[in-house]
Order: structure tokens, then C-alpha cells, then sequence
């Protein structure tokens, strides 16, 4: 069975069954194999910037598809369901490219943008480090200013694409001030003083490489700050907000693929003279598996809609990445289950399902974080439906 999808228009039926056919036919027979020998694969990168699959929703004049958030959120979910460490790949690559996208100069986009969403070129994010995770304002990374523009030094953890990314998003510190001392830079992959150490060792994710990145006085022109001096966290917080989404659409991918192995193993399988999905322990646990599978896709939608409406969706951002990832930990836990002991085995992709699902509870701000930032604007807004019950008495 594949999702069941409420389209926008025949296009976009179009481009998401264009990326289920991908996924079926190149991405789901190489995923296991790449996978198992660690296999960075630059060449589908490379094929999926030439379908145009790496610059969906930005602007076609700088060489994107003009993709709403809803389709592209989708076309997410079908390489994921194949490869997660492809449609992972993606959703970082365009939350790459969104700074520079959003707050760059029409100078900028023109001159750089065209090469990073076209295909051509392949994005890293650096904005977390070993010490700054969670709290990016803690971060020790500086960026100090120089005759022609800036140099920068220091370490960035957790750097997907790291070492194989042509260019990186990076923050740094260019003051002491927690919240207003970060700035945002456009640095090239092959920048003197850049380099990336060994590749981590993971437990699931192993086709996409994390790297952490050393900065040793990496000198760049003043051209490649993206934005204000001082206005990197905001740019950072800004783009996590997108970001979360793509994570969440990777999750719901990889849930709905957990789910159809699942089902259609239960409809072959007979035990005790029936298909086990006609004994009710196992129906009922697939009928919550499909409950939470389509629920994480409702949020996910409803926060991409808002997005695309131009509507603030931060806190819906926060809720489908929350409810997305716990989903598919769930769902790929209880697809393993219901194949029993088959599951346990790497002859099915149902516990590499489960050990990609984990990581998507921690990475683009922690489930955690997701509830403190919900929690936030819930407070914020019961203030301001205080104040303006208040003055309406």
C-alpha cells in the first residue's frame, strides 16, 4: 500500500509519484547495501540535483522548483520511505541553502544561490558544537574581523555532510553577547583551514556521513556573512523552524514504509490456519500503527500549509517533529514486532527502519526541546490572550 495523499494539483500528483517511482526503482535496491558498507552516495545527490529534487521550494528564478511546503514535504516522505539517509541528506541541503535563501542580499542569491539549489553544489549546516547543542547561544566559535572581512575559528559537531559538502552554513561568534553576538557565513567546502575529522561512528544513518568540522582561521570576504552582524541566531532558529519539518516529513516517510512491510507480511503470513492480520493482537497493532502514521502526517501538513500561507507556524513546526519522530520510533518498534523473529534480521530493512528512527528524535532540536519550545508558546500566547481579555473587560 503506499499513502493515501490529498494533493494540490495534478503536478504535484505527478512530481510525488515521479519520486515514488525513483524511490522504488534506484533508491530502495541500493539503500541496503550503502548502507551496510557506510557508502556516502554523492551520486544520487548528484541525480537528484539534476531531477531537481534539491532545490524544491525555492524560487525558480534562482533555479528551484517554486515547490509549495506541502509538496515538497511529500516528495520527502516517498525518498525516505526508501532511503532515509537520502531524504535526510535533502532536507538538510535546502535547510542549507534557506539562510542565504531568506535573509541574503539579491546580490548574493544571484551570484550563489543558482549553483547551491540547482544540483550542482551540496550543502552542510554548522551550527551545533560539542558544547553547544541544544543551546546554540553557547556557542564558542568565532568569527573576528579582518582589513578584507572575517577569520574563522573553531569546531562545529555534528555536521551532516561534513567533509563531503561543497559549502556550509556556519555560525560564529563575532561578540560576546549571548543572543546578538552570532553571525551567519557562507564558506566554501574547500576553504584553506577547513577540514573535517573522522566520520562518526553511528547506529543507524550510516550512509550519511557526520563529521565534526575544524575551523583553523578560516579567512572569508565580507560578501559571505549572510545577513546582520549579530543576526545569526535569529537566521539559525529561523531556518530549524523549516528545518524540523523536513526531519519530520524523513519520519513519516520511514513510518508509512515500516507500516506496508508490516502489512503486507501479515497478509502473507498464516498461523494456526489464517494471515496473522486476521488474529485481532496483530490487527489491532497495526490498525495504531496506521492511527499514528496518519496523525504525524496531519500535523506535518497543517504546520506546512501554515508556512505556506505565510502564517506563523513555529509551535506547529515544533508539534509535527515531536509527534513525527516519536511516531516513527513506535511504529518501526512495533514493525519489528510484528515480523517477529524475520524482523530481528537485515533480510528485511525493518531494524535498519528502527535504528534510523531513534536519531530523529534527537537531531534538528531534541524531542525535549520541541516540548520546551511548545511550552513557550503556549505561555506566550495564554499572556496574550490574558491581556487582550483584560482590556475587551
Amino acid at each position: 500500500m503506499s499513502a493515501d495523499r490529498l494533493l494540490p494539483s495534478g503536478e504535484a500528483e505527478e512530481l510525488v509519484a515521479m519520486a515514488r517511482e525513483l524511490a522504488a526503482g534506484e533508491l530502495a535496491p541500493n539503500a541496503a547495501h550503502a548502507e551496510a558498507q557506510h557508502a556516502f552516495p554523492r551520486s544520487t545527490f548528484r541525480h537528484l540535483g539534476e531531477l531537481g529534487m534539491l532545490g524544491m521550494p525555492y524560487d525558480e528564478a534562482y533555479g528551484g522548483a517554486g515547490l509549495p511546503y506541502e509538496v515538497y514535504l511529500q516528495v520527502l516522505e516517498e525518498l525516505a520511505g526508501a532511503w532515509a539517509s537520502v531524504a535526510v541528506g535533502v532536507s538538510v541541503h535546502v535547510m542549507s541553502c534557506y539562510p542565504l535563501a531568506t535573509f541574503g542580499t539579491d546580490e548574493q542569491r544571484a551570484r550563489w544561490l543558482p549553483d547551491m539549489v540547482g544540483g550542482t553544489l551540496l550543502g552542510g549546516y554548522c551550527l551545533s558544537e560539542a558544547d553547544a547543542g541544544s543551546d546554540p547561544a553557547a556557542m564558542r566559535c568565532r568569527a573576528e574581523r579582518t582589513d578584507t572581512g572575517y577569520r574563522l575559528t573553531g569546531s562545529k559537531a555534528w555536521v551532516t555532510h561534513g567533509g563531503e559538502a561543497d559549502f556550509y552554513t556556519v555560525f560564529a561568534r563575532t561578540s560576546d553577547h549571548r543572543s546578538r553576538g552570532i553571525s551567519c557565513f557562507l564558506v566554501p567546502g574547500d576553504a584553506p583551514g577547513l577540514s573535517a575529522g573522522k566520520a562518526e561512528s553511528k547506529m543507524g544513518l550510516t550512509g550519511s556521513t557526520t563529521a565534526t568540522i575544524e575551523l583553523d582561521g578560516v579567512e572569508i570576504l565580507e560578501e559571505r556573512r549572510i545577513g546582520d552582524e549579530g543576526q545569526g541566531l535569529q537566521i539559525a532558529l529561523s531556518a530549524l523552524d523549516s528545518g524540523r519539518l523536513g526531519i519530520a516529513a524523513a519520519a513519516v516517510g520511514l513510518s508509512q514504509s515500516a507500516l506496508d512491510h508490516a502489512v503486507a507480511y501479515a497478509g502473507e503470513r498464516e498461523t494456526f490456519g489464517k494471515p496473522i492480520i486476521e488474529h485481532q493482537g496483530l490487527g489491532f497493532l497495526l490498525a495504531d500503527m496506521a492511527a499514528a502514521v496518519d496523525s504525524a502526517r496531519a500535523t506535518l501538513l497543517d504546520a506546512a500549509r501554515r508556512r505556506d500561507l505565510g502564517r506563523p507556524f513555529a509551535r506547529q513546526a515544533s508539534v509535527a517533529k515531536l509527534v513525527a519522530t516519536d511516531a516513527a520510533m513506535r511504529v518501526t518498534t512495533d514493525a519489528v514486532q510484528v515480523l517477529g523473529g524475520a524482523g530481528y534480521t537485515t533480510e528485511f530493512p525493518l531494524e535498519r527502519f528502527m535504528r534510523e528512527a531513534k536519531i530523529m528524535q534527537i537531531f534538528e532540536g531534541t524531542n525535549q526541546i520541541q516540548r520546551m519550545v511548545i511550552s513557550r508558546h503556549l505561555q506566550k500566547d495564554g499572556a496574550a490572550a490574558s491581556i487582550r481579555a483584560t482590556r475587551a473587560a
